[in-house]
């Protein structure tokens, strides 16, 4: 059976989020869900960077244009969040291309906004 990348972060990371879906429920903004993330990883001692700026690179050469990361926890894991009413095959393939164009080996996707819990998805490069 091949190793998890990063289990016990990603393991931290998802409590975290559990905790924020568990005290505000679905229903807010993203912003708000950031906020109150950001809140929790701190209380956590979990190190991140929110709305980290990213260099792309195209054949050799940075873009002007950057990414930013909604977060990037741990100096390695991309954190992408989401308040809809489900995930889209969309929104996992952003995470794969900022995991492709930042060549960092982990993105987790969560989504705050499903009435049925909270959504998280694990791509791996």
């Amino acid at each position: 059976m091949p190793e998890i990348v990063y289990k016990d972060e990603s393991y931290q990371i998802i409590g975290a989020c559990m905790e924020v879906y568990n005290g505000l429920g679905c229903g807010f903004l993203e912003a708000v869900y950031q906020e109150a993330l950001a809140i929790e990883l701190e209380s956590r001692d979990i190190p991140f960077v929110r709305e980290k700026y990213l260099p792309i690179k195209y054949k050799g050469r940075f873009l002007e244009t950057q990414y930013r990361a909604d977060f990037v926890v741990f100096e390695k894991i991309i954190l992408e969040t989401k308040a809809t009413d489900a995930l889209i095959p969309k929104d996992s393939s952003q995470t794969i291309n900022y995991l492709n164009a930042t060549h960092m080996k982990l993105g987790l996707l969560v989504n705050f906004g499903s009435s049925e819990g909270l959504q998280s998805k694990r791509h791996v490069l």
